[in-house]
């Protein structure tokens, strides 16, 4: 597909019932609410009620090299892109267009989540996982669409990471 292609046209690679089944293949309990569309970590505070655990944010980048990391940390993580850039051995992190996420992880601008990993069958992104957020005792992702939200635990989450080819790192972002 070129980066033309309407996305929001087409249907997307993997289907949340997909993944959901990929999850309970694998043995991982996930509870999913459905609810509006959530496109921002603002709209997610403000619309999803009292949902337990930790809540995230996904960050999709490139750098100059065409290389990809999927930074995933806790929603209200500042993140210093100039600082990991350096960390990560990047060459100018930046946020990767609509296109080049569709094109490499199947989902939408709005609904980045590790969940998308399924769809990198030629591995082509490296992951981050914020060490902070795996602290918490349950972890919330849009299961490829935004219109709803699966909590997962964090060792199931690295388990479902590596079921998919990749081998996340765990960095401290506090530094």
């Amino acid at each position: 597909m070129t980066d033309s292609a309407p996305q929001a046209e087409l249907p997307l690679p993997t289907s949340p019932e997909q993944l959901l089944q990929r999850l309970k293949d694998l043995g991982i309990e996930a509870v999913t609410h459905d609810h509006p569309p959530l496109l921002t970590v603002e709209d997610s505070k403000r619309l999803r009620g009292d949902l337990p655990g930790g809540h995230c944010k996904n960050l999709f980048l490139k750098d100059k090299k065409d290389r990809y990391w999927l930074v995933v940390t806790s929603e209200d993580r500042k993140v210093d892109i100039k600082a990991l850039d350096a960390r990560l051995g990047a060459a100018r992190l930046s946020f990767a267009s609509p296109e080049r996420l569709w094109n490499v992880l199947g989902v939408r601008p709005g609904s980045v989540t590790p969940f998308a990993l399924i769809n990198d069958t030629e591995r082509k992104v490296q992951v981050i996982l914020d060490a902070a957020m795996l602290k918490e005792s349950l972890l919330n992702y849009h299961p490829l669409v935004n219109t709803r939200t699966t909590a997962i635990k964090p060792a199931d989450l690295v388990r479902f990471i590596e079921a998919c080819g990749h081998r996340p790192a765990t960095l401290n972002l506090d530094t």
